[in-house]
Order: C-alpha cells, then sequence, then structure tokens
C-alpha cells in the first residue's frame, strides 16, 4: 500500500470521528433548546445522567482529538495561502476513485459522505503540497519514476459486488428464483448467506478488480457480463455455491506523464524528506493557541 493511501485512509477515519462527535453535539443542542445542564437524559434504576454529564463525557472521550484535527484543517488552509498552494478538482476526483476502489470497506461506507470525503483528500494533498514545496526534483527523474511505477497512478476497472454464499447448487437456482420474484439480495444475504462476514453487511464485498486474489476469478468473469442491479448465475467456490450481484462499476483510466505529473513530484518528495506528513509540523508558524498544550505545540 502507498504511504499517500494509507494517509487517506486515516485522514478520512480521522474525518469520521469529527463528523461523528460533531452530530452527538448539535443533535444534543436540537434537543435541548433552553433546556437545563442538569436535564436528566437517561434513567438507571434509582441512578440519573444528566446531559452535561454526558456531554463532559464526549468531550473527555474525544475532545482533544476533534478539537486537534480542527486546528490541522485550519493550519492547513492558512499555510496554503501563505504559500498560494491549490489542488485541482481533477486532482482530488482521481484520488477519491482510486480510494473507493482499492480500499473500500462495506462497514465504513454506508453512511459515506461523498462531498466530505473529497474535501479531506483536498486538505490532506493541500499539507502533501505545503510539506514538499522547497523540494526541488528534475522533470528526467519524474518521468522514470512514473515510468517504472506506472501501475500506482491508474485507477483499475473495478466492480462493486454483493454475493450470497449457499452450500449447495440446488440452494443457489432457488435463491435466484426467489429474486427473480422480487426478494430482497441484501435481505437474502443476511438470512441464507453463509459467509457472516458479508452477510452482516447484506452480502456487500466492496469493489474488486482483475487479480484481486481475496475472491474467485469467476466473480470478475460474471461480473462483466452484469448489468448493475443483475445477479450470476451460480459460481462453485469452496464454500460452496455464490450468487453475485453487480452493484455497481468504476471504470478505470490509466494516466499519462502529464496528468499525474504533481503527483508523482509529492510521492517522490515525501520519500526524501524526513518530515511526518503532519499539519502539526506548521503549529508555531500558524500561531497555534490551544488549551491542551503550550502555545504551537501539539
Amino acid at each position: 500500500m502507498k504511504k499517500q493511501q494509507l494517509w487517506l485512509i486515516i485522514a478520512a477515519l480521522l474525518l469520521l470521528n469529527v463528523f461523528t462527535f460533531t452530530f452527538f453535539l448539535s443533535k444534543s443542542k436540537e434537543t435541548s433548546g433552553n433546556a437545563s445542564e442538569n436535564e436528566v437524559i437517561a434513567n438507571v434504576g434509582k441512578n440519573t445522567i444528566s446531559r452535561q454529564q454526558w456531554l463532559d463525557e464526549l468531550v473527555a472521550r474525544y475532545g482533544k482529538d476533534v478539537l486537534k484535527d480542527m486546528i490541522d484543517q485550519q493550519v492547513i488552509k492558512n499555510m496554503a495561502e501563505k504559500y498560494k498552494i491549490q489542488v485541482s478538482d481533477q486532482e482530488v476526483e482521481r484520488e477519491y476513485r482510486l480510494l473507493e476502489t482499492t480500499n473500500y470497506s462495506p462497514g465504513n461506507n454506508k453512511n459515506r459522505d461523498e462531498k466530505k470525503w473529497k474535501e479531506q483528500i483536498h486538505n490532506t494533498l493541500l499539507l502533501e503540497e505545503i510539506l514538499t514545496k522547497d523540494v526541488v526534483l528534475s522533470d528526467k527523474d519524474m518521468q522514470a519514476y512514473y515510468q517504472k511505477n506506472k501501475a500506482q497512478f491508474n485507477i483499475p476497472t473495478a466492480y462493486h459486488l454483493s454475493q450470497i454464499i449457499v452450500p449447495t447448487k440446488e440452494e443457489a437456482v432457488k435463491a435466484i428464483k426467489e429474486l427473480e420474484q422480487g426478494s430482497n439480495f441484501s435481505a437474502l444475504a443476511m438470512e441464507r448467506s453463509t459467509d457472516q462476514f458479508s452477510a452482516n453487511e447484506g452480502g456487500d464485498i466492496g469493489y474488486i478488480t482483475e487479480n484481486d486474489e481475496r475472491y474467485p476469478a469467476e466473480y470478475i468473469q460474471s461480473a462483466k457480463k452484469l448489468k448493475s442491479g443483475d445477479v450470476s448465475s451460480p459460481i462453485k467456490v469452496d464454500q460452496g455455491y455464490a450468487i453475485v450481484k453487480l452493484e455497481g462499476k468504476i471504470t478505470g483510466k490509466d494516466y499519462s506523464y502529464s496528468e499525474v505529473k504533481e503527483q508523482v513530484r509529492r510521492q517522490m518528495a515525501l520519500e526524501q524528506i524526513k518530515t511526518p506528513v503532519s499539519a502539526g509540523t506548521f503549529w508555531k508558524e500558524a500561531n497555534v493557541d490551544w488549551v491542551y498544550g503550550k502555545k504551537g505545540t501539539n
């Protein structure tokens, strides 16, 4: 996994925590109105839990991390403005599609907000540009790096699939008939599929690409013949027989050097510098002062 891809995943998870915490606080404000801080929001036998106790616990558990992430995002914006650094929408879109096809996780993507994810990707790319702004690389070296690592800069064609696995072919045929008669694939997967992990997600196994060793090659072969929403014929697998449904498809693209030149430069520069990929590097320069530490420190 590329360092850049890993950073995007971490950033996305941090963003999810931020919006989860913000959600709780916003819901609290919506429901509280002019309610007292001592308003009881839960009863446990003779004991009670007040709204203020709840909020205090949220702040104690998540407050520092959420505040740090909010500061980091503002620091990135301030530094980008200071050094007149920008990232194109095309770069953000490419990184988002690459993240979607290579790091999709059904459980973590049910409530994915594409706009917010792209905002986080945009900020991450800005941070990488800021960190590498003083690194000088020759066009010759960058072209050589691109040729050597070309596959890293391309988006593979990916098929978003769901599956139902049953012990026998007869059961698979029966399930297909039920689906043809209007049964819900997700509900049937949760009810019948013997693969517990995907069954818990309504059969969703995310995006599959060519030569994906996690699943039989027949999955891709079947997906290529399906239209979105269609299901396959029974496929023999180790656990019995599988039925796959095509949820969607992302058409891959091979990018030329000129299209990904900036990405190549960033990646090469990040491999050369010893500075951590963190907005904390610029806290002092951004004159950050916060409740959890000394001025300029995180």
